[in-house]
């Protein structure tokens, strides 16, 4: 039987509960999807659920039992020293004894529900803890006599259908209170001297027709709960899909579909984002790397053949640079841009030799090719010194591709620096 909620708003619960629920599964949420498509009446939580609804639901649970059984022992004391004022010393004395029952009971019970315990010892200090506060306060009433007797024996019955009331407990413990409440009256009825059996009879059955209708009421609230709590699951669930989706189509705008690194555009982003970040101050280089004769690869041995290139040749240029600090693109076609934040001349040089002899190593087949019968790439490297004037992406993007033209027409598979002060640059 479910830990139940005492109202629709508590399946909010606390943020461990809320991170619990980050462990559904297809088969719970399968589950979810059933239950809330039948009838709302018809709605019985089991395994998982089960486990998420009670740990949802058990710290609002734990803290309306802590604050009932707190109360319910403040007041007996208050109620005890009032009579002890206004009522005879004799009646106040009889009283005493049952009366000091209910507080010791109250409060190790509320003890108990301060913090997550097993199932069953929950189980026997609620109701343990509910015979022991009913039994005094009926006693108190059989001790007193008189007046005291009946009125008692009705206030017993009003605090066991508040807590049926307030408590969110499952339906077996609740029936188990309400059947204790019953008991004790017909019994303490059926020996009240000025009460006929029948009479007492009757009383209870009166009483008890309220009970059930109360307990009725409180299965129709954990109902309702239950059924928020699924739809809190469910809208869960479909905001978890919408930005796992959302996700993936941001990731397909900024990622290259062929080659899996990011594109054009998401450099582009990039480049004005490290630019608008002062970057450019510690200074800056990029390379623009473009696969010799490609054209030529993909006439001679086919489109597959050249996409299976672009592929190998994005690995090779990804896994040849610092993944924590450089950023690399397919610029379009058989071009590539990689963008080195912070990197001096040598470094970018460097770097820009080592990604050139890692393709040229890989020897991935390119028979047309007039620089050699293997895939090669020319480099055009262009740099912002920190301590220069500042220029802008597009213009060191442009000052690169320069740099590439003058490799290719230099017999290409081959590295060169862009120099500002060379002819048609």
């Amino acid at each position: 039987m479910d830990m139940e909620e005492n109202t629709a708003s508590a399946s909010r619960g606390s943020p461990s509960a809320q991170m619990q629920l980050r462990t559904e599964n297809p088969a719970t949420m399968a589950e979810v999807a059933r239950l809330l498509a039948g009838r709302t009446r018809d709605i019985r939580l089991t395994g998982e659920l089960r486990r998420l609804f009670r740990e949802r639901s058990w710290p609002r649970t734990a803290k309306i039992i802590r604050a009932w059984m707190t109360w319910v022992a403040f007041l007996d004391v208050l109620t005890l020293s009032l009579n002890a004022i206004l009522l005879p010393k004799a009646i106040v004395m009889a009283m005493l004894a049952p009366a000091c029952i209910l507080p010791p009971a109250a409060l190790a019970t509320a003890f108990i529900w301060r913090k997550p315990r097993a199932y069953w010892l929950q189980k026997i200090s609620i109701i343990a803890g509910l015979l022991l506060i009913l039994l005094s306060v009926a006693l108190v009433g059989v001790s007193a006599g008189g007046e005291f007797y009946e009125r008692h024996l009705n206030i017993m019955l009003f605090v066991a259908i508040t807590a049926i009331i307030i408590f969110a407990i499952p339906l077996a413990w609740t029936v188990t209170v309400a059947a204790i409440a019953l008991g004790l009256y017909l019994v303490f009825q059926l020996l009240n001297p000025n009460l006929e059996p029948g009479n007492a009879v009757a009383a209870t059955l009166f009483f008890a027709s309220g009970i059930v209708a109360t307990v009725v009421a409180r299965r129709t609230m954990t109902i309702l709960a239950q059924k928020t709590f699924l739809l809190e699951l469910r809208d869960r669930s479909r905001v978890a899909e919408l930005a796992d989706a959302n996700a993936r189509l941001e990731r397909l705008a900024r990622t290259d579909p062929l080659t899996g690194i990011a594109n054009r555009r998401w450099m582009m982003e990039t480049l004005h984002h490290l630019w608008n970040g002062g970057m450019n101050c510690r200074g800056c280089a990029m390379l623009m790397c473009d696969v010799d004769e490609f054209k030529k690869l993909n006439d001679h041995l086919g489109h597959a053949e050249g996409d299976r290139c672009l592929v190998k040749v994005a690995g090779i240029i990804q896994s040849s640079v610092n993944g924590e600090r450089d950023h690399v693109a397919r610029y379009g076609g058989e071009e590539f841009l990689v963008v080195l934040p912070g990197a001096d001349e040598q470094e970018a040089i460097a770097t820009a030799e080592r990604i050139r002899k890692s393709v040229e190593a890989a020897s991935l087949p390119n028979p047309a090719s007039r620089v050699g019968p293997y895939v090669t790439l020319s480099i055009g490297v262009a740099i912002q010194p920190p301590d220069k004037a500042s220029i802008s992406p597009e213009q060191l993007q442009n000052e690169a591709d320069a740099a590439l033209y003058l490799a290719k027409q230099a017999g290409r598979n081959c590295v060169l620096l862009h120099q500002p002060d060379a002819a048609g640059t």
